[in-house]
């Protein structure tokens, strides 16, 4: 069955009457209650398939044995397809009962318009405007869909059983417009909690080649979840956009494995590569003026270091130049809207 057709066509649904006839393109095993919360977005919860207990014996597993929850989204950029085909993978999976659930699962195709028309966005950046700020732009695809996920976030961390779980998860997978000297990395949110030991654990395992912390609270969509529903978040890029059909997603297999894990509640996954390494922002380069210009070539790589003292870009009235520890470079974009930023500068930490 091809998933991913249905979905761009708008005609991916649960089994429903219809006219009098079932639809029957998605069918899941007993084991799972699904709903569609919205286009695109797809609501799991296990359902414990025991024989009937005691009320106390039922109360005293419940407690035991509370599931957690997770978020996986892909596509909030919609040329970023790698993502997108391997949630479907995981989707199919779990359809065919080839890969339990044993937590709360929450699926998100983010923007289904700019998929089909297999651009980044169809009017503005739909990953700037969480947290309120599609309230900042004008109305159009992006900051309705930003408005519509914030509520079906909300939704979803209301269901009873997703308000019981210990922990709570999200991965937003992206993949990079330009190559990178780290192809698969994670972006994690600013927060002042301390972030989760066995989150960080799971980053590492999952073989991904460097992690980046924030200075700063933004407009992501992982930003959103770990700011207003302190759950364990992360933008995970893993690898460089690609057109639908052109994804070599066997180089995406130690992130597949990660997920299944998180969703089937295993721990087989460890780390092959070397030693993960850490960046930490420091400043972020904001394009304010159309004079903004940035003083390395178009294909620069992310985390290229770059030398002391280098003036990376200027625009009207101010100019950044490269100042230890800040020596590396990430989303370097002089083509960003004004008021976007243009580049990260980033320190290793050791």
């Amino acid at each position: 069955m091809d998933l991913l057709g249905l979905l761009l066509e708008n005609k991916l649904l649960e089994n429903k009457l219809l006219e009098n006839k079932i639809e029957n393109n998605l069918c899941f095993p007993p084991t799972i209650k699904s709903s569609w919360l919205a286009e695109g977005v797809l609501q799991l919860l296990p359902l414990s398939q025991e024989s009937p207990l005691s009320q106390e014996s039922q109360q005293s597993s419940s407690s035991e044995k509370t599931a957690d929850t997770l978020i996986i989204s892909a596509g909030i950029h919609g040329n970023e397809t790698a993502p997108v085909e391997i949630l479907i993978q995981l989707l199919s999976q779990l359809a065919q009962g080839h890969l339990p659930l044993q937590h709360n699962l929450l699926l998100i195709f983010g923007n289904l318009p700019a998929m089909r028309e297999g651009r980044r966005y169809i009017d503005h950046d739909l990953n700037r405007m969480f947290g309120g700020r599609y309230q900042n732009f004008p109305v159009g695809n992006e900051s309705t869909r930003a408005m519509e996920l914030e509520s079906v976030i909300r939704q979803f961390f209301n269901e009873p059983a997703v308000m019981a779980s210990a922990k709570r998860r999200h991965l937003d997978l992206h993949t990079a417009i330009r190559g990178s000297c780290h192809e698969q990395f994670a972006l994690l949110p600013y927060q002042t909690r301390e972030y989760a030991a066995g989150f960080l654990q799971w980053l590492e395992d999952s073989d991904i080649d460097a992690l980046v912390f924030h200075n700063t609270l933004g407009g992501t969509f992982s930003n959103f979840t770990s700011e207003y529903f302190n759950a364990d978040s992360c933008t995970l890029e893993i690898g460089k956009a690609l057109p639908f059909g052109q994804n070599e997603l066997a180089r995406f297999s130690n992130i597949t494995a990660a997920l299944q894990d998180l969703i089937s509640g295993l721990s087989s996954i460890k780390r092959d590569k070397p030693t993960l390494k850490r960046y930490r922002v420091i400043d972020a380069m904001i394009k304010q003026h159309d004079s903004f210009q940035l003083n390395i070539p178009e294909d620069t790589k992310n985390f290229t270091e770059l030398s002391e003292g280098f003036e990376i870009a200027r625009q009207q009235n101010q100019s950044w130049k490269i100042k230890s520890p800040a020596n590396f470079i990430l989303f370097p974009n002089a083509h960003v809207a004004i008021g976007l930023r243009a580049g990260l500068l980033l320190a290793e930490l050791t």
